[in-house]
């Protein structure tokens, strides 16, 4: 027989204890209370429980002494916390120190609903099955990233990836989904430096019917899209500064407004956000929101560059080629020691291209160093860059050199230009101007 889930309610307003327990006696399952820190406490020693749900501020302490006891003595536990409406500070302190979500007073019914529904979903143990996001490598640094995601699974706080162009930043979002208790709804990755200014508020939102010309029916946004899962948004430092405005509302009040709608609409959404570029010197330059940077950067996870993981070339090498239906084929020791010393600014992203270009190009099974086709200002220390910039203007060389490392990514990633955005680090928007600026054909 299933054993009813029970859930430790921790409040001293007697109005929203009798409230919570009623919606989640309707819901099957059992409740207990406690008014205060010292009885919650004696409450989670004497038994298990499978959610606490508590008030940050309480009689005799705050809340955030129950996340943490929770988390130093039954980690698996999840624990949400109330806080005042508008206390973003609270809210950030408590998903800094463990807590599962949040929930802002007054206290919706519907948004306790869900998420007691997705807390009781969240995995106590490893299944072991496959998965279809994988971080490869068993270097110490991807050691570090694998055991940090699969806490960060137990957690609906925020995420922050960082990390340069080609890391794997949304392999890292994409396995924090799956091994969270949102893996079975869905994940839905967004770049914000590729959505035209002006189509943002629809993308993001939805519209209704006749909102504008062409709005022949009702359209769902990414929020819709990924309603009960995953939101992941890519290079979100690139967002205008007037959406920003209008996601940060998004966040705070758990609810979209359709373009051309009247009427806000619940959704439930995990954000997941990366960048290659520092929040912080964006913040600093005026050029990303000092709340919203509050509200994605409660935890941060940092992706090691490929040259920081060498000894992780290997297995990429293999897998990628077994991923891409290589068959055979197989690196000679020689081409394996030059990837072995290569700089690889485009990082994993860089070793994909270059292996599925090898494979395409090479003519048998086994891949020579000449069939990697290795840059020579990368590898090696070739100096003829330098010498063919003489004699020209110093912007003439500039453009020069711009020129060449557009024409070089746009051949790499034939002729797509996100891709190749995302390989140089830049946005999408400035890849077009500069391309339009320097006369180049893809």
């Amino acid at each position: 027989m299933t054993q009813i889930p029970t859930v430790l309610i921790v409040d001293d307003e007697p109005d929203l204890l009798d409230l919570a327990d009623l919606t989640l006696a309707r819901m099957g399952l059992n409740v207990e209370r406690a008014a205060d820190v010292t009885s919650a406490l004696a409450h989670l020693n004497a038994r298990q429980y499978d959610l606490c749900l508590t008030d940050m501020r309480l009689p005799d302490g705050d809340g955030l002494e129950i996340v943490r006891h929770i988390g130093a003595h039954a980690p698996f536990t999840p624990v949400a916390v109330l806080t005042a409406f508008g206390s973003a500070e609270n809210a950030v302190a408590a998903l800094k120190a463990g807590a599962f979500d949040y929930l802002s007073k007054p206290v919706s019914l519907e948004q306790l609903r869900s998420l007691v529904r997705t807390a009781l979903r969240v995995p106590h143990h490893e299944t072991g099955g496959p998965r279809k996001a994988r971080l490869i490598g068993d270097s110490p640094p991807m050691r570090q990233i694998r055991a940090k995601a699969e806490k960060l699974a137990r957690s609906q706080a925020p995420v922050f990836i960082t990390g340069e162009s080609g890391t794997g930043k949304e392999v890292a979002a994409r396995l924090i989904h799956e091994l969270g208790p949102r893996a079975g709804k869905p994940f839905l990755a967004v770049n914000c430096g590729a959505i035209p200014e002006n189509l943002m508020e629809s993308e993001f939102f939805g519209y209704r019917k006749g909102a504008f010309t062409g709005a022949e029916s009702d359209r769902d946004g990414f929020f819709q899209a990924a309603n009960g899962g995953t939101l992941f948004l890519d290079e979100v430092l690139d967002l205008p500064m007037s959406m920003q405005v209008k996601l940060l509302r998004a966040f705070q009040e758990r609810s979209v407004r359709r373009v051309g709608g009247t009427a806000e609409e619940p959704v439930d959404v995990r954000v997941i956000s990366a960048s290659h570029q520092d929040m912080a010197d964006a913040v600093d330059a005026g050029r990303f929101r000092h709340d919203l940077y509050y509200r994605l950067n409660v935890i941060d996870l940092r992706m090691p560059a490929l040259r920081e993981r060498r000894e992780d070339i290997e297995p990429l090498v293999e897998f990628i080629i077994e991923r891409v239906g290589g068959g055979p084929a197989r690196l000679a020791p020689a081409a394996l020691a030059a990837l072995g010393q290569y700089s690889f600014p485009g990082n994993v992203r860089e070793l994909e291209n270059i292996l599925e270009r090898a494979l395409a190009l090479g003519d048998g099974a086994v891949i020579e160093v000449a069939d990697l086709d290795l840059a020579p200002e990368r590898f090696g220390g070739d100096t003829a860059g330098a010498s063919a910039g003489e004699g020209l203007a110093l912007q003439d060389y500039l453009d020069q050199v711009e020129r060449d490392k557009i024409s070089q990514a746009l051949e790499q990633t034939r002729g797509n230009k996100t891709a190749a955005a995302r390989l140089l680090g830049v946005t999408f928007r400035s890849l077009r101007y500069r391309i339009e600026r320097l006369g180049i054909e893809p």
